[in-house]
């Protein structure tokens, strides 16, 4: 588990960044100010109860950019596939981070209800009826921007090689179907079940823009679930996974997924299955078990949701730029986005024992200047050990009686911060 309390202290954006390329900070940290939103329509269908519903999206773009071939991110919120929002707080941060730090970002409203929900309560069918809408709909985004590209001379300025998709909760079930239910057949008693509204058209829907392709590069799951692995197969697209191993909404692993904990629906394929699944295939793929947590626990405001946020965001950077610039696969926790005044030479600071038994070292010689302060915090982002007025020296610290985990140092010397990694056992 690698969790760290956001740090926002003298933050430093270039204003204007020209070009798309990967070179320096973009897609790496926050190299613009500000975003720029437009609400589009992007397609139409009918709901479960028949009524049609415009589908739309909140288009998040970095002001002052002027760069083409941009990655997309495509957005899918939860809301158990009854409720949530293209702009609720479990997809919002990610759409102004992201945009911030160069991609063009689409967070999408889809069709959410169940036929038979509340009274006399949604079956496998309505279960299996709403992610079927999901995927349909999110497959007409992703074809929005394909048409785009044909007929209006990419206006969005996008690369279609670099679309992803993010999901989160119901909206990871949603993209975790996208990417790997091929064919509809593989819901042979739920496709096109009669008196279940809007889930017509095969695999591909009638959501809109029909006759673009709705292939897209990769897909981040938060927390979302697959009907069946044994849909994945040799070749598919990589994947990043996050999810709590006590989660008790959608299912860490295989098992029935329950809505609002009253009614059973699907035996479903969490994303602790996923990963086994991609393992042996060799599909690349990244796999973050938030430890003894429930469910998106990077969701809220406390302390405790910001330092999950903070590396749901840090680790979902890292397999993105794998995938958008080429760097190495790296699927660790890295020094905090986006503070640009954050040294990217952790090196000039030692830490040793990692790990530690009873207490460890921080060696501050090699740093230029004093009066540095140093922070200790635990996974929850609570501060343990404070230290001011420090020095060119080495500091020890005694760790007895600590509880055995993951700790995170702050080390502030003047107008660099320095955010180091260590594990106390």
């Amino acid at each position: 588990m690698k969790k760290l309390y956001i740090f926002l202290i003298g933050i430093i954006f270039f204003t204007t960044v020209n070009s798309q390329t990967c070179n320096g900070s973009r897609y790496r940290n926050f190299v613009f100010q500000d975003s720029s939103v437009v609400n589009v329509v992007y397609g139409s269908n009918v709901t479960s109860t028949n009524a049609t519903q415009s589908l739309k999206m909140d288009m998040w773009m970095p002001k002052a950019d002027t760069g083409t071939n941009r990655p997309l991110l495509i957005l899918m919120h939860g809301g158990n596939f009854l409720g949530g929002s293209k702009s609720g707080s479990d997809v919002l941060q990610f759409s102004k981070d992201f945009s911030k730090m160069g991609y063009v970002v689409a967070s999408i409203d889809y069709r959410v209800g169940m036929t038979n929900f509340p009274f006399p309560g949604p079956d496998s069918v309505d279960a299996a009826g709403s992610v079927i809408r999901a995927v349909h709909d999110g497959k007409a985004a992703v074809r929005y921007f394909k048409k785009d590209v044909a007929t209006n001379s990419n206006h969005y300025r996008i690369d279609t090689a670099k679309i992803f998709f993010l999901g989160v909760s119901a909206g990871a079930i949603s993209a975790l179907h996208m990417a790997y239910m091929n064919n509809i057949s593989e819901f042979p008693l739920y496709a096109d079940t009669a008196n279940h509204f809007g889930i017509g058209g095969g695999v591909e829907g009638l959501s809109g823009n029909q006759g673009y392709s709705s292939a897209f590069r990769g897909v981040i799951d938060i927390c979302g679930a697959i009907g069946d692995t044994s849909w994945i197969s040799s070749g598919n697209m990589p994947a990043m996974l996050l999810h709590g191993d006590q989660d008790g909404t959608v299912p860490f692993g295989s098992s029935v997924i329950s809505l609002l904990g009253l009614f059973p629906l699907l035996q479903v394929d969490g994303s602790a299955s996923v990963a086994v699944r991609l393992q042996n295939l060799g599909i690349e793929n990244c796999f973050e078990i938030y430890e003894g947590q429930d469910h998106v626990p990077e969701v809220g405001t406390s302390s405790a949701a910001l330092a999950y946020y903070d590396t749901t965001l840090n680790i979902t950077r890292n397999f993105l730029v794998h995938y958008v610039c080429g760097d190495p696969l790296n699927c660790s926790y890295l020094a905090n986005v986006g503070i640009n005044n954050v040294s990217t030479l952790p090196s000039l600071i030692e830490v040793y024992p990692n790990p530690a038994t009873n207490n460890f070292s921080i060696n501050l010689e090699r740093l230029v200047g004093n009066d540095f302060t140093l922070e200790l915090y635990d996974a929850q982002g609570r501060l343990v050990v404070s230290r001011t007025n420090l020095s060119n020296e080495k500091i020890e610290i005694n760790t007895t009686g600590f509880p055995a985990g993951i700790y995170f140092i702050k080390v502030n010397a003047g107008e660099k911060i320095y955010l180091l990694k260590e594990v106390i056992q």
